[in-house]
């Protein structure tokens, strides 16, 4: 009898509905973040038409965070969904594919950069107990399986003035102004993190 047809016990049924829970509170925690990304990029527009460089740099900091987590809420909403999908394959963790412990090292990870998401604190614990300390520790330092692109997301250096120059070149573009800064030189820190190789792409189109 496979995975599907298995009852999950009562600690993955608690992960269950915790990330069930997580992933109502994501609809609600993307607004804010959406708003403000929106407004950000509509101040670092208005600062570079009225010829403020320095300060549409620093204003574009807030861009990178809020496009940041928004690309990072993506991710957790997949594995959320991945992990209530296969609940069942949390009671027997050494058979877990890779798919499955990637999604749980993702939340474990999450979990203490997502202030907006505090049911992945709760799930973090009971996955630790599933799948041991060492697991957890890795999971949390976010090496191992814990995909690079979410460790970059959550924790990357959004103050590198490369990227910030990136982003601010982006909008400026947008809006039709000219900006007075040298060519970056190669591929910026934002297309690099870009290419950073997943194990397992996503749609986002499915996950709406």
């Amino acid at each position: 009898m496979g995975f599907i047809h298995r009852r999950t016990s009562k600690q993955a049924g608690k992960v269950k509905n915790l990330l069930g829970l997580a992933l109502s509170r994501l609809a609600v925690a993307r607004r804010p973040r959406l708003a403000r990304k929106s407004i950000s990029r509509g101040d670092v527009g208005q600062l570079l038409a009225l010829g403020h460089q320095d300060r549409a740099l620093h204003r574009a900091e807030q861009v990178i965070e809020e496009e940041n987590m928004l690309e990072a809420f993506d991710m957790i909403e997949l594995y959320c969904n991945r992990l209530i999908e296969h609940a069942a394959q949390l009671d027997k963790p050494n058979e877990c594919d890779e798919g499955i412990r990637e999604a749980a090292s993702g939340i474990m990870f999450a979990a203490g950069w997502c202030g907006d998401l505090p049911e992945l604190l709760f799930a973090r614990t009971i996955l630790a107990n599933k799948f041991g300390s060492d697991f957890a520790t890795a999971a949390k330092e976010g090496t191992s399986i814990v995909d690079p692109m979410l460790v970059w997301k959550l924790s990357g250096d959004k103050t590198n003035m490369e990227l910030k120059k990136k982003v601010v070149k982006d909008i400026a573009v947008e809006n039709n102004i000219m900006v007075g800064f040298l060519e970056l030189p190669g591929v910026g820190v934002q297309d690099r993190s870009r290419n950073v190789p997943h194990r397992h792409e996503f749609n986002h189109e499915t996950m709406y």
